[in-house]
């Protein structure tokens, strides 16, 4: 089920003693690193607690239409904008009845009014109300009204919690869980842990003055959304940005160089892909100052030292990721980027030519030569978001060949 990681799933519970089940399928949905959030129906709550749900998913459990906390920042509808599906497990009869009548009257089929995510519904029921014709009239009525939009999962046929046996049992938790996943195609990257370095560093001088580069962080957060949406489990170890935290991935803040090393370091034997796109300070100051340097003289002179290579520290390590760096050049692009990629021992490297103002740092466009030992590809001018999709593919490409 490697296609629900990163996938955000609202779970709608109705009221039925197959609700007990559902608490199983959240478990099954977390495993597979999706993000889930509950909502609960009134009867829902008769059978199985919201506590429970809450503590397996991780949210709180939404089950209130008219909550005056949630609906100050109109809840339902960011709930509906949230999904990438929505998965009713169990579907009452109830519940179904209302749904086909287009019903929003209570929070769970509101947000079913209001979603245009996919639906995948689980019905759970007895076996007379299964065959009743007005079941079967409003589940028609559904699937007309939403199309390939509604999956219909089960019921399946058995022993049933009132002693009867037919059609009505909600299938089983692994069943739903992998309808869910057959939904969403196969990530590039599905499973694999993706690191990325992202922005400049900052050396202190003194607690209020710093050396650092005009990097924006931009491209490096655009190949980690990238890379999220590719299903990878992405960790983005940031540099001092201006930049919102990019959404279902995990973010390391971190200022200068050496913080950054360990950070980075600290990711590998978990990592499988170390992509090493910030713009690292070549060199930081010997000895920072504790306080502020007053100005005195004309001039002031500050001995510097060397920083360590990160990512030439990852690749020269014994639990070596496959890794990806970038070479930021004003000159002789490729003989730099070729260099760099034997010297360091990448497998990729990735090289802007960053004197052109409308590409490189602080643009929202870039353009890129991609070099690798037997190969290289040439991306022109494009959004740093196209072009970090591009590179995604590339590097998913490199990777399944390095595997056969």
């Amino acid at each position: 089920m490697q296609q629900l990681c990163n996938r955000r799933i609202l779970l709608g519970i109705s009221g039925g003693i197959a609700a007990y089940k559902s608490a199983e399928l959240v478990r099954l949905f977390k495993r597979a690193g999706a993000d889930v959030r509950v909502i609960m129906t009134q009867g829902a709550m008769e059978f199985i607690t919201p506590l429970t749900l809450q503590a397996l998913s991780g949210n709180p459990v939404h089950h209130a239409l008219l909550d005056s906390e949630a609906e100050a920042g109109m809840g339902h509808i960011e709930l509906a904008k949230w999904a990438d599906v929505l998965v009713i497990a169990p579907a009452s009869a109830n519940l179904l009845a209302r749904l086909a009548q287009g019903m929003g009257n209570d929070l769970l089929t509101t947000v079913c009014l209001a979603t245009e995510a996919p639906l995948c519904i689980a019905p759970a029921m007895n076996q007379a109300m299964w065959r009743d014709p007005m079941t079967q009239a409003n589940l028609k009525r559904l699937q007309d009204a939403h199309g390939k939009n509604l999956t219909l999962v089960g019921p399946n046929a058995g022993e049933q919690a009132c002693g009867d046996v037919g059609p009505g049992r909600m299938v089983e938790p692994e069943q739903i869980a992998q309808a869910t996943a057959n939904l969403f195609e196969t990530g590039l990257l599905a499973g694999l842990h993706v690191v990325l370095t992202a922005g400049p560093t900052r050396e202190a001088i003194d607690p209020v003055r710093y050396i650092s580069n005009h990097s924006s962080g931009k491209m490096g957060y655009a190949l980690a959304e990238a890379a999220r949406d590719a299903g990878a489990k992405v960790m983005l170890i940031s540099g001092p940005v201006n930049l919102p935290a990019p959404d279902r991935i995990e973010l390391v803040p971190v200022n200068s160089a050496l913080d950054m090393l360990a950070a980075s370091m600290a990711t590998l034997g978990k990592c499988d892909v170390f992509i090493a796109s910030a713009a690292v300070a070549d060199y930081r100051v010997v000895q920072a100052a504790d306080h502020k340097i007053k100005k005195s003289d004309d001039d002031i002179h500050l001995s510097l030292t060397k920083n360590p290579d990160i990512v030439a520290t990852v690749a020269a390590h014994t639990e070596r990721p496959f890794t990806v760096g970038f070479a930021a050049e004003t000159q002789n692009l490729e003989q730099y980027a070729r260099n760099k990629l034997v010297q360091k021992n990448l497998d990729i490297i990735v090289a802007n030519d960053v004197s052109k103002s409308h590409i490189g740092f602080n643009s929202d466009d870039n353009a890129a030569k991609v070099f690798w030992v037997d190969g290289q590809r040439q991306f022109d001018v494009m959004s740093k978001r196209q072009l970090a999709k591009q590179l995604i593919k590339l590097i998913a490409g490199q990777i399944n060949s390095k595997n056969k």
